[in-house]
């Protein structure tokens, strides 16, 4: 009798457990992600946009570098991905935000993007103003004539000012940031740290993903 009942109490707790372990693995407003309110018109509609806000000066972007890197560059067809520099009107990120696009001008960008964080968060460079950042980018081979022209042109600075804009738009209150589709901020507050946000900013691709599908 007592071993009967014990096996149906495993059985009521097998099917309990059942039931609410697909519920918790189900993405919660507030704990994994917010609306963007309102949704934001994205730069190509027909895929789902990711977008990284971001810092060269940021130690946690620093670190999330090679974490995101690797999960973007297996990301599906249907998701593109892009990352936006953010300043929160710091002058020297200010700097950082139009390297990371005249790099990007210039052709430069996959050379020096990593070595930009290791400059300033493992060998200490002062990468914070025009000068010191013309004389690092010189000394790792880019012409520093055709640098300056980027860094200094209308469209580089108009990319920056978007990106601000951007950032307030999106709400974005800290970095690394990742939104999706221009619908959700990703905030993951349990995550245990930077590795997982990648995991779970692909869960919220798949909420976008049924979205789509539904319209």
């Amino acid at each position: 009798m007592h071993q009967g009942h014990s096996g149906w109490l495993l059985a009521i707790t097998l099917a309990m457990l059942a039931v609410v372990l697909p519920v918790r693995a189900e993405l919660v407003v507030g704990r994994d992600y917010v609306p963007i309110i309102p949704a934001q018109m994205t730069d190509t509609p027909a895929k789902i946009e990711v977008i990284e806000f971001f810092s060269y000066g940021c130690p946690h972007c620093s670190d999330f570098h090679p974490i995101v890197g690797k999960w973007a560059a297996a990301l599906p067809s249907d998701v593109t991905f892009k990352r936006v520099p953010v300043t929160f009107g710091r002058p020297p990120w200010a700097s950082l935000a139009r390297l990371f696009y005249a790099l990007e001008a210039t052709g430069d960008l996959a050379k020096l993007d990593s070595a930009v964080f290791d400059a300033l968060h493992k060998a200490g460079s002062k990468l914070y103003d025009d000068k010191s950042i013309t004389a690092w980018v010189a000394a790792q081979g880019v012409d520093a004539k055709r640098f300056t022209e980027a860094y200094n042109s209308f469209a580089v600075v108009s990319k920056a000012k978007r990106a601000d804009q951007m950032v307030q738009t999106y709400k974005i209150q800290g970095v690394p940031a990742m939104t999706v589709d221009g619908k959700y901020l990703v905030t993951g507050k349990e995550l245990k740290g930077l590795a997982e946000l990648p995991s779970l900013t692909d869960q919220v691709i798949g909420m976008a993903r049924t979205d789509r599908k539904k319209k």
